[in-house]
C-alpha cells in the first residue's frame, strides 16, 4: 500500500461518496416536497432511530433494504445506480489498469439466489480510516458481528440487536498480562487500519505498526507490541490461523514489506520475513505448506511458510493487490485486484488463472470463501458485493446490490446445525442436510443509511425434505418448533404463511429477551 500525498487526498474524496447518498435523503426536502418544516423535522427524525431499519419481512413486501425512500426523491433508484457506474472514480496506482484486464474476464450469469436478505440495522455505525483497506468486519458465529467504529471496536449481536463496545483505542491501551516482547507501557489513540477476528481472539492492526490482541473471553488486552519503527509501518492485514501443532498463530502484513508469524500460546514472534516491496495481504494455505502474498506490484507470489522463499510467481493482475483467500480444499486460490478483478487460481498450474472474475466499479479489496467452499464472496470498494457458486465453476453469481461503501465481508464459520443447544443458546431450528449454514455480512461506510446487512443462506429444499419426508420424527420436530416458539416465546410461526425460525437465547444477559434469527420463505 502506497503513501503519496495525493493518494491520501484520495481517500477523503472516497469517503465523500457517502455525502451522495445524504443529499438524496434530504433531495425531497430541497425540493419543497413537505408542507411546513415542522413536518419536515418529524418526517427525517427517523432517520436516527430504528424505525429506518429493514426486516426480511419488509423487504419481501417491497421496501428498499437500505430504507431509502425512493418514492420520495426526485431520482428513482435505477437512474442514481447508473450515475454511481457513470461517476464513482476508482483508484489506480498503474493507470488504467482496469482496461487491461477486461478481455479476460468470464461472463458470468447475474441472478443466482444463494442468500436472501434478513436484516438492516443503522444502529453500528461502520468507519474506514485508510480507503484501500477493507477487513474491517468479522463474523465469528451466526449472530456475533464485529466491526470497526471511529475508535471503538464494536460486538453487534443480531439476537440483541444490540451492540457492545469490546475495545477503545482513543486514549491509552495497555496489556494488563506479561509476555516477553510486550510493550508494558502500551499505545495511545491507535489509529486501527485492519482487523481480526476468530473464536474468541481480536486482533487490531495500527497506522504505525501497532498490535493490539484481546482475549474476547478475558478482561483487558493480552497482548501489546510494534512490528517496525520504520516510517512506512502501517499494518495492512492479519490472519489467525491455527498452527501444525494447534497452537493458535496470526500473520501481520505489514508496508515495511514485511510478513510476520506470531505464537499466540507464548506470545513471541516465530517468523519475520522480508520482500521488495509493501505486503498488502497473505493467506496461509489449508495445509499450513504455502502462502499466497500480494501487495504493491501487479504480480502476486506463493511462498514457502517455513522458509519465506518464492515458491512460484502469480502473474496476470495489472495493478496492485489487496486481497486473497483460500478454498479450503488446499489447491484454490483467489486474489483482488485495483485492475477491478479477482484472479482465481490452482496452485497445481499456475500458468493460467482457473477463472477472472470482474468488479463493476472498483478494486476488488475482499474476498471470502465459505467454510465448506461452496461459495466465494468479492467485495467491491463501494456498492457491490459478489457471490459465485464455487462448485459450479464460477459460472453463476449473486450480485448483492446497494450503495455505500464497504469495509469488509465476512462468512460466519459453518456449524452443523443442530435441533437443541444446550447451556447458553437454545436453538429451535430444524434442517437435515449435509449444507451447513452461513450468513454472509458486510458494513457500509454510510453514516445515511443502514450501515451493517446480513443475509441468510436459502434452505427452501432442505426444509421440504424434512416436511415431505413423512417421517414421525421429522413430524414431531416441527410440532415441537411450533410449540417451544408459541408457547415459550409467544411468537407465532405462521405469519403470512410462511415458516419463522426462532433463535433464542437462554442466557444472563439474554434470559428475557426473545430473538427472531431468521426467516425461511416458504410456499405451502
Amino acid at each position: 500500500m502506497s503513501h503519496q500525498e495525493e493518494e491520501m487526498d484520495y481517500a477523503a474524496a472516497d469517503y465523500e461518496m457517502g455525502e451522495v447518498e445524504e443529499d438524496m435523503y434530504f433531495a425531497g426536502r430541497i425540493m419543497g416536497d413537505t408542507e411546513s418544516d415542522e413536518e419536515d423535522d418529524d418526517e427525517y427524525n427517523h432517520l436516527d432511530n430504528k424505525i429506518t431499519d429493514t426486516s426480511a419481512a419488509e423487504a419481501r413486501k417491497g421496501k428498499d433494504i437500505q430504507g431509502i425512500p425512493w418514492e420520495r426523491l426526485s431520482i428513482s433508484r435505477d437512474k442514481y445506480r447508473q450515475t454511481r457506474l457513470e461517476q464513482y472514480k476508482n483508484y489506480e496506482n498503474i493507470p488504467r489498469s482496469g482496461e487491461g484486464s477486461e478481455k479476460e474476464c468470464k461472463l458470468t450469469r447475474k441472478g443466482g439466489v444463494y442468500y436472501e436478505f434478513w436484516q438492516n440495522t443503522r444502529s453500528v455505525k461502520s468507519t474506514i480510516l485508510h480507503f484501500q483497506l477493507r477487513n474491517l468486519v468479522w463474523s465469528t458465529s451466526k449472530h456475533d458481528v464485529y466491526l470497526m467504529s471511529h475508535y471503538s471496536i464494536i460486538h453487534w449481536s443480531s439476537l440483541s440487536s444490540k451492540k457492545t463496545e469490546v475495545l477503545n483505542v482513543s486514549g491509552h491501551v495497555a496489556p494488563c498480562e506479561k509476555h516477553p516482547g510486550s510493550l508494558l507501557e502500551g499505545f495511545t489513540q491507535t489509529q486501527v487500519s485492519t482487523l481480526a477476528v476468530r473464536d474468541n481472539l481480536l486482533i487490531a492492526g495500527g497506522f504505525q505498526g501497532e498490535l493490539i490482541c484481546k482475549y474476547l473471553d478475558r478482561p483487558g488486552v493480552s497482548f501489546c507490541t510494534r512490528t517496525t519503527y520504520d516510517d512506512n509501518a502501517i499494518t495492512n492485514a492479519i490472519e489467525i490461523y491455527d498452527g501444525p501443532s494447534g497452537a493458535v498463530h496470526f500473520t501481520a502484513s505489514n508496508n515495511d514489506c514485511g510478513v510476520r508469524d506470531f505464537d499466540m500460546e507464548r506470545f513471541q514472534l516465530i517468523k519475520h520475513f522480508s520482500y521488495p516491496w509493501p505486503v498488502n495481504h497473505t493467506s496461509l494455505s489449508p495445509d499450513g505448506k504455502v502462502i499466497a502474498i500480494v501487495g504493491d506490484n501487479p504480480d502476486g507470489m506463493l511462498v514457502d511458510s517455513q522458509t519465506g522463499k518464492t515458491v512460484a510467481p502469480l502473474r496476470g493482475h495489472f495493478d496492485f493487490s489487496f486481497a486473497s483467500a483460500w478454498h479450503p480444499n488446499g489447491h484454490i486460490f483467489a486474489t483482488g485486484n485495483q485492475d477491478k478483478t479477482c484472479r482465481v487460481w490452482d496452485s497445481r498450474n499456475l500458468s493460467k488463472s482457473v477463472a477472472v472474475l470482474k468488479g463493476n466499479l472498483g478494486a476488488i479489496r475482499s474476498i471470502r470463501f465459505t467454510s465448506d467452499g461452496q461459495f466465494m464472496a468479492m467485495a467491491e470498494p463501494a456498492d457491490f458485493v459478489h457471490v459465485y457458486d464455487v462448485k459450479n465453476g464460477y459460472d453463476k453469481e449473486q450480485e448483492i446490490d446497494f450503495f455505500g461503501e464497504i469495509s469488509g465481508v465476512s462468512f460466519s464459520p459453518i456449524l452443523i446445525p443442530c435441533s437443541l443447544v444446550c447451556g447458553t443458546a437454545l436453538m429451535v431450528a430444524y434442517f437435515s442436510t449435509t449444507d451447513a449454514e452461513t450468513i454472509l455480512i458486510w458494513t457500509l461506510y454510510c453514516e445515511s443509511f443502514g450501515s451493517l446487512c446480513i443475509l441468510s443462506e436459502v434452505y427452501r429444499t432442505c426444509f421440504w425434505l424434512l416436511i415431505n419426508g413423512g417421517s414421525k420424527s421429522g413430524w414431531l420436530a416441527l410440532f415441537a418448533l411450533y410449540i417451544v416458539s408459541t408457547v415459550v416465546f409467544q411468537n407465532d410461526l405462521w405469519q403470512r404463511g410462511d415458516l419463522e425460525f426462532i433463535y433464542a437465547a437462554k442466557n444472563e444477559s439474554l434470559s428475557n429477551q426473545k430473538a427472531k434469527f431468521f426467516h425461511e420463505n416458504v410456499t405451502w
